[in-house]
């Protein structure tokens, strides 16, 4: 769940968020865009926003029925007292691909611990499709925040999307010993909720991120989800291409797992939404396991090629 546009210099940057004309600065932002299928193909309808939180025009590398937009949040992360919503509204047969340039960062907390949070609610209506790739997010040790993306689904809508969370800066020697993080992920189709899954660390579970039944002593903890895979739209004719790329990916997991590191992966199908999840020590691991199974589920739910956002290549 991460907004960024700049690798900024993380010390400067803290430094001079923390007092502006004697008061502790904040950003309380909001962007709320909606997309709409026309004659000349998925256009930004409107596009409203307050605070350092904005969208670059449009791409469609891909023809004029599914754009990619990049969200832009210049500060590069969130300090104490920090608010991001971010809404999109995705009309009937409009298709979308949202990405973030860099990575996202939520700093350390100041001694008054106020919250540092982002909402990203996503609404896709009949026949569109989302899909919703940023880079990681990188929270560092005592930050006190609250992060929440819901997806809710149409008929006949689908969904593509990964969140990337790295706990504290391992390569500074900095564990995420101290803080709090709430993390949540919920998906609705129709109403109704289909995958909802939500990750609290705070001082009264630390233990989880070293017990083996919890983190393992990894620091990067990935989620990757798509679906619908088995409604009644598509069930009939997908179910044999559904069982062959499931067995891609996990050739794909098996392969990570191999690896001579403490990194897991794994592959499920948990009602009618693919999950893989990955645990380990790297980010761009993480990423590249995401892009290989991306470019497996894309054909099968989308009935399209990987096409690759520009921006990660810059």
């Amino acid at each position: 769940m991460s907004l960024t546009l700049v690798n900024t210099d993380d010390t400067q940057y803290q430094d001079n968020a923390v007092e502006v004309s004697g008061k502790s600065s904040q950003w309380h932002a909001f962007l709320d865009l909606k997309l709409a299928l026309t004659q000349r193909g998925v256009a930004l309808k409107s596009c409203a926003h307050q605070g350092p939180l904005y969208v670059q025009k449009p791409f469609y590398p891909e023809g004029k029925d599914l754009a990619h937009l990049y969200i832009l949040h210049p500060p590069g992360g969130l300090v104490s007292g920090d608010t991001l919503n971010f809404s999109c509204h995705q009309e009937a047969n409009a298709h979308l691909l949202l990405t973030t340039p860099g990575a996202g960062r939520v700093y350390r907390a100041r001694q008054d611990k106020s919250l540092q949070s982002q909402n990203n609610l996503f609404h896709v209506s009949e026949n569109a499709s989302l899909e919703w790739l940023p880079q990681e997010t990188i929270l560092y040790p005592e930050a006190n925040t609250k992060l929440m993306t819901r997806v809710d689904l149409a008929a006949n809508a689908r969904f593509i999307g990964w969140e990337v969370t790295c706990f504290g800066l391992p390569a500074s020697d900095q564990a995420f010993s101290s803080g709090q993080v709430c993390q949540t992920f919920e998906i609705r189709q129709q109403g109704q909720i289909k995958f909802r899954e939500k990750n609290l660390i705070n001082k009264n579970s630390f233990h989880l991120l070293s017990q083996h039944a919890g983190f393992n002593k990894q620091s990067v903890n990935a989620l990757m989800v798509a679906g619908p895979c088995l409604d009644s739209a598509i069930k009939q004719q997908n179910t044999d291409a559904l069982d062959k790329v499931i067995a891609l990916l996990q050739q794909d997991c098996e392969q990570l797992n191999q690896i001579e590191s403490h990194a897991m992966a794994s592959v499920s199908l948990t009602g009618d939404f693919l999950l893989i999840r990955y645990l380990g020590d790297s980010s761009e691991q993480a990423k590249q396991l995401f892009l290989s199974c991306w470019q497996k589920i894309r054909p099968l739910l989308l009935n399209r090629d990987a096409c690759i956002p520009r921006i990660w290549a810059t």
